[in-house]
């Protein structure tokens, strides 16, 4: 190609040796040779990174084989978790493996609190009488659960203690292992959930398991009475729900019918009667009655 030629066309010259790598025929050479895109690849940088490669293995090699016996001498397996089994037949757990069954255990903890309790009839009640009310968030969810959590240890508070004096104290002890703990455990709760089962739901859950008909409290096994109640709970939440709700609805009612005699038609009701039921919310000390009522409920 001649180059000289084009000298001054565009007020430049054509610097043709960046074009070597073209031959005269028109043909590109294959990439890698001399001159390919107006430069030599240089081989001589990738041989010397693959010699400082080798030399940094080299230097860690020693490193490594000076460990190799302290990786000996170390014990097979992990000494914290272990079961050494006891002259009587018990196990005992390390502690590493308690911890584990410890947090095991929280993370189960709601499923417990709204299946084993009295949680469950409380925030129930609770959550009617602010639709009673007419508020609609007051008080606020957070409320309703923190005073639903706090009465409902107030109301399992003599469980917990008979639960902690025949389990939880002597297995802390290291007077019982934790398989006779546990079953000492469930008797408390086991008794509070009877206490508060209907006869009714027992037989209603027994038939749909097919399960035969237990000689006494004591053979109805835990994943019949757990079902059994929170269904007692639910129907007596509502009942006491439902009786709630009767006063305020007389209110309504009544406010709903003068709006209605004096035209006001456009006018709400339930704005209306709002001051009214707070009022007699307040008067009557219903606060104190819910609680009370609740409390009674549990025959505490």
């Amino acid at each position: 190609m001649n180059c000289e030629a084009r000298e001054g066309a565009l007020g430049y010259k054509v610097n043709c040796e960046a074009r070597q790598g073209e031959s005269p025929s028109g043909e590109r050479r294959p990439p890698g040779g001399e001159g390919a895109l107006g430069y030599k690849v240089n081989c001589e940088a990738r041989q010397g990174a693959l010699g400082c490669q080798v030399k940094r293995l080299m230097v860690c090699l020693p490193l490594l084989l000076g460990f190799l016996p302290m990786l000996a001498s170390a014990e097979p397996g992990l000494a914290a978790l272990k079961v050494e089994a006891g002259e009587d037949g018990s196990e005992t757990y390390t502690v590493s493996i308690q911890v584990l069954m410890f947090m095991t255990a929280l993370s189960l903890l709601p499923a417990a609190l709204m299946m084993m309790t009295s949680f469950t009839r409380i925030v129930i009640v609770l959550a009617i009488l602010r639709q009673a009310l007419g508020t609609q968030s007051s008080p606020s969810n957070q409320v309703i659960i923190g005073l639903s959590l706090f009465l409902s240890l107030f109301i399992m508070m003599p469980v917990f203690d008979q639960v902690y004096e025949d389990a939880l104290g002597p297995y802390l002890e290291e007077e019982m292992p934790v398989r006779e703990a546990l079953q000492r455990a469930a008797l408390p709760f086991r008794g509070f959930m009877l206490e508060q089962t209907r006869d009714d739901d027992l037989m209603l859950f027994s038939s749909i398991s097919g399960a035969q008909e237990f000689e006494s409290a004591d053979d109805v096994p835990f994943s019949l009475l757990m079902p059994a109640f929170v269904t007692s709970e639910l129907k007596t939440a509502f009942q006491i729900g439902f009786l709630i709700l009767i006063p305020f609805l007389v209110i309504d009612l009544v406010v709903a019918t003068l709006l209605m005699s004096m035209g006001m038609m456009m006018l709400s009701p339930m704005i209306v009667s709002l001051p009214f039921k707070i009022m007699l919310f307040v008067l009557i000390d219903g606060w104190s009655l819910i609680m009370g009522t609740l409390a009674a409920s549990f025959s505490v």
